[in-house]
């Protein structure tokens, strides 16, 4: 999973993409309003962390924009504002939760696993496929209730998969969401992540929807 990090404190910054990193998420760092804004907009993201005072454009302002632009994405706005009213603001602009500032990075973390969870129409941590199981929360996974030791690549190509279960996810799409801004995609990887999947579950778990792309269902035995 693939989340935009618009924050212009350094230190903050620092410590929320390390600790989501830890959690197997790529994180892109925007340091003020404008890039943040053109991210937002050009770049698929499966959810946006957003500070309020940015220098360039406002985080108001950006959320305002991204959803007058029809952008869906999930934002948890952060804020060291503490009225009310301001609360008010951001969710009414298009907010989907709201953290003020200081906080606790396991908060901000269940935050975003949460939004990410209901976007993508999951209310359970727990996410299933057959006997295929993966704890958003601690991030791992398991396959006829024993364990499955994945790399982050894996966990990264099986969580989004595991979020759009019975959809078809292409190539361009999975890659867009596993890899950061700054990497050097190369689709053909995903091919070699699927087999390798493939092998540590079932080759019958992942279908090959040629021409579209990839598809999570549970095998016909286990349904």
């Amino acid at each position: 999973m693939r989340i935009l990090l618009v924050e212009d404190d350094y230190q903050i910054a620092r410590q929320v993409e390390t600790a989501l990193g830890r959690s197997g998420y790529i994180v892109d760092i925007a340091r003020d309003g404008e890039e943040g804004q053109f991210l937002g907009e050009t770049e698929p993201y499966d959810a946006v962390i957003l500070d309020l005072g940015l220098p360039m454009i406002d985080g108001l302002t950006i959320l305002r924009n991204w959803r007058q632009a029809g952008h869906v994405m999930p934002v948890l706005i952060l804020t060291a504002r503490t009225t009310w009213r301001d609360t008010v603001t951001g969710l009414r602009e298009g907010a989907d939760d709201y953290l003020k500032k200081p906080f606790e990075l396991e908060e901000l973390l269940a935050r975003i696993e949460a939004l990410i969870r209901r976007s993508s129409g999951h209310a359970n941590p727990l996410l299933s496929c057959g006997t295929l199981e993966l704890d958003t929360g601690s991030s791992r996974a398991s396959y006829n209730n024993l364990p499955v030791e994945l790399t982050a690549l894996e966990f990264r190509t099986l969580s989004y998969l595991m979020h759009h279960q019975g959809q078809v996810v292409s190539k361009t799409e999975l890659t867009e969401h596993i890899y950061g801004q700054d990497f050097d995609r190369d689709s053909n990887v995903i091919e070699v992540l699927i087999n390798r999947l493939r092998k540590k579950f079932s080759s019958r778990i992942i279908k090959t929807r040629r021409g579209l792309g990839y598809q999570l269902t549970v095998p016909d035995d286990e349904s």
